[in-house]
């Protein structure tokens, strides 16, 4: 099968960063399903796995594939499978610990897939999964905000709006009727975050804290961090006293306590890959919830955050994909389709 990987950790702007590669078909056993992969996109998280978050050198032999937002049809279902048949149309995020979908089959638990949206084409639906995923388990089982609306009317900052877990976040909290306070700093990213349903726009390359509060909020309800912890203290001014903050990413950035402590607030972390890499009990939840999104979308309440779409599949614009996620700019997501 085809497939794009690498063997060394090295710099996107290097040809051999990706390169590819013709690797052998994986057959499915127990409750796998084997992929026919239509369409990926790509997230930070490949970035940095790529890159060896800074390590240079030797990194896979075999050739590492990774990748973890796909949408494509089953091919085939292992002995134990109960929830797909081959010919199925489903989209997915994946198993950190296991071969990525930068190829043309992919093996994936059946458990953490869902049936994709019949609306939307291969490239629509593969924009949403890994976000998708990341910002309903912020809002619904981190920050115990209820989905179906009892808490309308409470307000959420979500700072990094503009990205991928910004952009299907912005909608999942209007849908659960929240007010969204969204940042964004560049026109373009402000006018994408007003067009998914944010009531409000701050600029967090601004003071943020001063913003809130000409909205006429003096605290916010909840405060979701979708892009790096540089703004924590500013979170810690605004967060509700008894209320909670989720984030997902820069564990080893200083986080002072004390004020959260005073306003007894809590801090969650989100990190989508948990329930598959520990085999959790609630493993299906994730079919659940991407089945339920699916269910939103065909019904045009949640729409896809595709930005952009490369065609075809391959080491080079694989590569173009990656430079672009890493200047820091895109909005929305990027897709690749067709191998």
């Amino acid at each position: 099968m085809k497939a794009v990987a690498f063997t060394h950790h090295l710099p996107i702007d290097d040809p051999e960063s990706f390169l590819d590669f013709d690797l052998p078909k994986p057959e499915p056993a127990g409750r796998d399903i084997l992929v026919a992969v239509k369409a990926i996109a790509v997230n930070p998280v490949d970035t940095k796995i790529r890159s060896g978050r800074g390590k240079s050198g030797p990194a896979e032999n075999p050739p590492k594939v990774i990748g973890w937002d796909a949408s494509g049809v089953v091919e085939a279902v292992g002995e134990e499978v109960t929830l797909f048949k081959p010919g199925d149309e489903v989209w997915y995020a994946g198993d950190i610990t296991r071969p990525g979908c930068n190829s043309e089959y992919q093996i994936i638990d059946e458990r953490i897939v869902g049936r994709k949206p019949s609306s939307l084409s291969h490239a629509e639906s593969a924009a949403l999964p890994l976000t998708t995923i990341t910002a309903y388990e912020a809002f619904f089982d981190r920050l115990g905000i209820d989905r179906d609306g009892a808490d309308k009317g409470q307000t959420i900052l979500i700072i990094g709006a503009g990205g991928g877990v910004g952009s299907i976040g912005i909608q999942l909290a209007k849908h659960a009727g929240l007010i969204v306070i969204a940042t964004a700093s560049r026109p373009e990213t402000e006018n994408w975050v007003k067009e998914l349903g944010a009531d409000h726009v701050v600029n967090h390359r601004e003071d943020m804290v001063a913003q809130v509060r000409q909205l006429g909020m003096h605290y916010v309800d909840h405060i979701a961090i979708f892009n790096d912890m540089r703004h924590w203290e500013t979170a810690v001014e605004l967060i509700r006293p008894q209320s909670g903050i989720v984030t997902i990413d820069d564990t080893n950035l200083p986080m002072p306590m004390e004020a959260m402590k005073m306003k007894a607030a809590s801090l969650h972390w989100e990190f989508m890959y948990a329930r598959s890499m520990f085999q959790t009990p609630d493993m299906i939840e994730q079919h659940k919830l991407l089945s339920w999104v699916a269910d939103e979308i065909d019904a045009g309440r949640i729409r896809t955050t595709v930005s952009q779409i490369l065609s075809p599949i391959n080491a080079a614009n694989l590569r173009e994909a990656h430079r672009l996620i890493e200047a820091g700019t895109a909005k929305g997501k990027i897709v690749l389709e067709n191998f």
